[in-house]
């Protein structure tokens, strides 16, 4: 597999314990229903991994390690939700059998993997005849913000260069219709949806996240390993905190979804 990106730091867990089924996966959850089974490729910390499991019959949650593992399954335990099964796995080769589940669902997993299309093909030969395969990415280009800061650009262009060297996709989220199609699904609907960043709280969140993640995280490494300087990060961070301060500040993530037809 590629390298994660994000890494695992507190401002990585910060943003991704923020995630919700409803708030990262309503294209799904109209498709829920109790008594299926679900698996959750690319768990995370298994904020959305429990909100899914209060849904359906049972969910199994799969991530690259069980020191990533042993992150949702705290979540699990910390909110009484017992009818979730862990297990490490690697995406593009699932040690699952084949048809062996009714939904397949992974949330912001396919923009870091080395071969998408792969990882697609492995999530439709575990899916049922006539289940569901979910999947949901950001897309960077796609995201937006007021008023223009030069230091976001500079942000925006940084995380790409280290996306791709890691072998990752940033723009996955306008892919994934191509992907999924390369992937042999032959029934698949594709559309898009946001999160938006606008009020002074919200901001100073989103705003606050970045500014760590760019100072501490496995992004900051990786970006002075690749030539940056510690001057250059410590500009951008203050670049995020200046678009928060903006009493105007306006920010919105674009993300591609799909739901195919196993």
């Amino acid at each position: 597999m590629s390298v994660y990106t994000h890494g695992h730091h507190e401002s990585v867990l910060r943003s991704h314990r923020w995630r919700t089924a409803e708030n990262s996966a309503a294209h799904l959850l109209p498709h829920l229903r109790p008594g299926l089974s679900l698996l959750d490729v690319g768990c995370g910390p298994g904020t959305i991994t429990v909100d899914l499991a209060t849904r359906v019959g049972r969910v199994t949650a799969t991530e690259i390690g069980e020191d990533e593992l042993d992150l949702a399954r705290a979540e699990a335990a910390a909110r009484g939700q017992d009818n979730i099964d862990f297990a490490v796995a690697d995406v593009h080769a699932l040690d699952f059998p084949d048809a062996s589940f009714d939904v397949v669902h992974a949330h912001q997993v396919l923009q870091h993997v080395a071969d998408p299309v792969q990882a697609l093909r492995e999530m439709r030969r575990v899916g049922r005849p006539g289940g569901i395969v979910a999947v949901r990415d950001s897309d960077y280009d796609g995201f937006t913000w007021f008023p223009s800061v030069p230091e976001l650009d500079e942000w925006l262009a940084l995380y790409r260069k280290l996306a791709r060297a890691n072998g990752g996709e940033p723009n996955a989220g306008r892919f994934l219709l191509s992907w999924a199609r390369e992937a042999g699904f032959k029934q698949v609907t594709a559309t898009s949806s946001t999160w938006c960043f606008a009020n002074p709280e919200d901001r100073a969140w989103w705003g606050g996240m970045w500014a760590d993640r760019v100072r501490a995280s496995a992004i900051a490494r990786q970006a002075l390993a690749s030539g940056a300087t510690t001057a250059d990060l410590d500009r951008i961070a203050e670049g995020w905190r200046t678009w928060a301060a903006s009493p105007d500040g306006w920010l919105s993530v674009l993300h591609g979804e799909i739901i195919c037809t196993a």
